[in-house]
């Protein structure tokens, strides 16, 4: 009857070990309903940074249109189509810096406060 209970002892303490070793590798805590504060284990794996991604998009896309904005279009034009007779890095640069639908949107929008 003593086996019994060691064995279901000797489980919960691996139990609470397996949980410890988890923990120790990052955890979150959170408060329950009741006001208790629990521990849990962080998710792992690979998440794609689908935040970081988004600012640096619409940061690029403020600077281009910002490049834009103060060269005009033809100054914009004559110095992409300078980039494009560069090399290989110059041509792929041109070729990302082509003027858009947002980028010139957005160029004339800020083009007014520029002026000021």
């Amino acid at each position: 009857m003593a086996g019994h209970r060691d064995q279901g002892f000797g489980r919960r303490v691996r139990k609470i070990e397996k949980q410890h070793r988890r923990l120790a590798q990052g955890y979150v805590t959170s408060v329950n309903h009741d006001g208790l504060v629990v521990a849990r284990v962080r998710r792992g794996g690979f998440r794609f940074p689908f935040r970081g991604i988004l600012l640096l998009a619409i940061a690029f896309l403020g600077f281009k249109s910002f490049l834009y904005a103060n060269s005009g279009d033809v100054g914009y034009a004559e110095r992409l189509a300078l980039m494009q007779q560069g090399t290989i890095a110059e041509r792929a640069g041109a070729w990302v810096m082509q003027p858009d639908v947002v980028t010139m949107w957005v160029g004339d929008t800020i083009k007014g406060y520029l002026a000021k």
